[in-house]
């Protein structure tokens, strides 16, 4: 699908017209979301050079996602999507040119929508496509902002269910495991950023417009790099102090297990002697042989018993 604007009076208009060849020459950002092959052909007869493949747009070292070429700058950028419910990473391709912002995605991406949003209310000024290309990134960061705020919340919820309450300990690893994964998400997509900032402030020479909003957006990564990393031992000292809860639990059930086997042992062994078959047992004719066993048998295994409540192992 393909999706065109325009960039007038500062901000960004969605384009109504129909989508052909001189209406994007036209617009000033066509947005690509999984383009079929005919939209792909009128796409490339726009650039010198064919679009990327969506196996180019993943790769992931640095001459494959931030380069210039005959098409114009090419930024790769990592952005965080949750259509089907889990958060993961998709690769949004840029691709800057003079008169025009191109980006490629082959999936939906939340951080697109919100941007969006806020260009019909006016919330967004930009001068040009650079302009363009920095504010959706910096749409990014703050949306990542916003997903660590909620994440520290859910920490701090789990933290509050381990620490104070005793909850469902099980469950409790669950959650950090899924805020784990989530955080580890976010840094990875910060990390892309700083990278993405950095290969543009090189290149932005033609754009000297963007080079401040480039820097207060290094800042603000660089701010939430630290909340990352704040996160990331939190997380490992709740992963700790729950696995180690568990273990106790685990300890104390094994204890009464052996507690338990200790105590029987005595009257076990009673009664093993009692019950072997021999022809002459002292206590087989006696009348009150079976009395006899059956109460050396509680004193045996009451005597241990409170040996180990004495001793606090109870």
């Amino acid at each position: 699908m393909l999706s065109l604007f325009t960039i007038r009076d500062n901000g960004v208009h969605e384009s109504s017209s129909t989508v052909s060849l001189e209406t994007l020459q036209a617009a000033s950002w066509i947005d690509a979301q999984a383009p079929d092959a005919a939209e792909r052909e009128l796409l490339d007869a726009l650039l010198p050079e064919d679009l990327p493949e969506s196996s180019a747009v993943e790769e992931i070292e640095s001459s494959a996602r931030f380069f210039t070429d005959a098409n114009g700058v090419h930024v790769h950028s990592l952005f965080l999507s949750s259509g089907d419910g889990r958060p993961r990473t998709v690769t949004v391709a840029f691709i800057l040119q003079t008169q025009r912002l191109i980006t490629l995605r082959h999936s939906d991406c939340a951080d697109f929508g919100l941007f969006l949003t806020r260009a019909e209310k006016g919330q967004v000024e930009v001068s040009g496509p650079a302009q363009l290309l920095v504010a959706l990134l910096e749409q990014k960061v703050g949306n990542l902002a916003d997903i660590i705020e909620d994440t520290h919340r859910k920490l701090d919820h789990i933290s509050h269910q381990v620490l104070e309450q005793g909850g469902d300990l099980q469950a409790a690893i669950g959650g950090l495991a899924r805020v784990e994964d989530l955080n580890g998400k976010v840094r990875l997509c910060l990390m892309d950023t700083q990278r993405s900032i950095s290969f543009l402030q090189r290149h932005a020479k033609p754009w000297p417009e963007m080079q401040q909003t480039c820097q207060e957006i290094m800042r603000d990564v660089e701010t939430l790099m630290s909340h990352t990393t704040f996160l990331f031992e939190k997380i490992n000292y709740l992963m700790d102090y729950t696995q180690g809860f568990i273990n106790i639990h685990q300890n104390q059930i094994i204890k009464i297990f052996s507690i338990a086997s200790v105590v029987l042992l005595p009257p076990t062994l009673i009664a093993s002697i009692y019950g072997m078959n021999f022809d002459y047992i002292p206590e087989l004719k006696w009348l009150l042989g079976y009395p006899w066993a059956i109460g050396v048998m509680i004193v045996s295994a009451v005597t241990p018993y409170l040996y180990f409540k004495r001793k606090g192992w109870l």
